[in-house]
């Protein structure tokens, strides 16, 4: 009877020194854990909703459908203790990056989207992301794939900006085939990317940290003539720049000769206008008799110059 009760104590003693043991656990540098006890996780108070930042990017239809509770998370350090009923969730806080074509249902090397001139497209590229400490809620619990459903979100954003996007042209330059403009702004589409998809920290609990659309590729049955349409569109772009060049060298020219032809004319207006004012004060001064002596005077060297002189009577 004695070796029974000993058998149990000690069964007990070691149970309870096997709990202790495996309920001790501490958190890496890179990693977050959230506690749950019978599978409900340690709130806090608020929700998403009610976050400063997360909440603000949240139109009002969203946050009904995306309120998810604020919870305890715990930060790196250690020893600390659980029970065996309660489970602990390590999420690695790192930047991963994820090829945009992932789906861990179809397997795919590229995306397609249709471009504003109905041309279909292979799109190549990633996105590197992390988990949002902030709603580790949402990336734990409610999102199966959170990586999968921010991709997802992200692929569709992406062919929405294709299908419209429209580069501004430069007067004198040909609009060109729109898979052009998008090869030539891939900075632009990625940072409207970066922008377009802040909101998947609130609905999916991954922070968006870059994108990079690497490449946008046309079939190849269609590269050889998108190649001629280039061509045929760079020559007629260069045309219509020689043509504005010529016309300015020529608007130029007539805008020389003109000025050119009013100081010549400025030039022999000069002497006949001093002549005028020169007149005119001899005038209010002598009066006619004065203009008479100037005349007198300056036909004088008129006469010396002349053959003959005929005076009328």
């Amino acid at each position: 009877m004695i070796s029974i009760l000993l058998g149990i104590v000690l069964g007990i003693i070691l149970a309870a020194a096997i709990t202790l043991l495996s309920g001790v656990y501490s958190i890496g540098p890179t990693e977050r854990a959230v506690l749950t006890t019978f599978g409900r996780a340690q709130r806090t108070s608020g929700c998403t909703g009610d976050d400063p930042v997360l909440g603000a990017s949240l139109s009002a239809d969203e946050k009904d459908r995306y309120n998810y509770p604020n919870i305890r998370v715990i930060q790196p350090g250690g020893p600390y203790f659980k029970w065996p009923w309660q489970k602990l969730y390590r999420v690695n806080m790192t930047i991963q990056s994820t090829d945009i074509a992932w789906d861990p249902e179809v397997t795919q090397t590229a995306i397609e989207a249709v471009t504003r001139d109905n041309l279909t497209v292979n799109i190549l590229g990633q996105i590197r992301w992390k988990p949002c400490e902030r709603n580790l809620y949402a990336y734990i619990f409610a999102i199966k794939y959170p990586a999968a459903h921010v991709v997802g979100y992200f692929v569709s954003v992406l062919r929405d900006r294709i299908a419209t996007f429209h580069s501004e042209q430069r007067e004198g330059v040909v609009d060109g085939v729109s898979i052009n403009d998008l090869r030539k702004n891939l900075s632009l589409i990625n940072t409207y990317m970066e922008e377009a998809c802040r909101k998947s920290a609130a609905r999916y609990g991954v922070e968006l940290d870059a994108s990079l659309v690497t490449s946008i590729d046309a079939p190849p049955e269609v590269e050889e003539a998108l190649a001629s349409i280039n061509t045929t569109q760079n020559t007629v772009a260069a045309s219509i720049s020689q043509a504005h060049a010529d016309a300015d060298r020529k608007i130029k020219a007539a805008e020389q000769a003109v000025q050119i032809a009013t100081n010549q004319a400025t030039a022999e207006a000069a002497p006949i206008k001093a002549l005028g004012s020169i007149l005119g004060a001899l005038y209010a001064e002598g009066g006619d008799d004065a203009l008479q002596g100037y005349l007198r005077n300056a036909r004088l060297p008129l006469r010396e110059k002349a053959g003959s002189t005929i005076v009328n009577a």
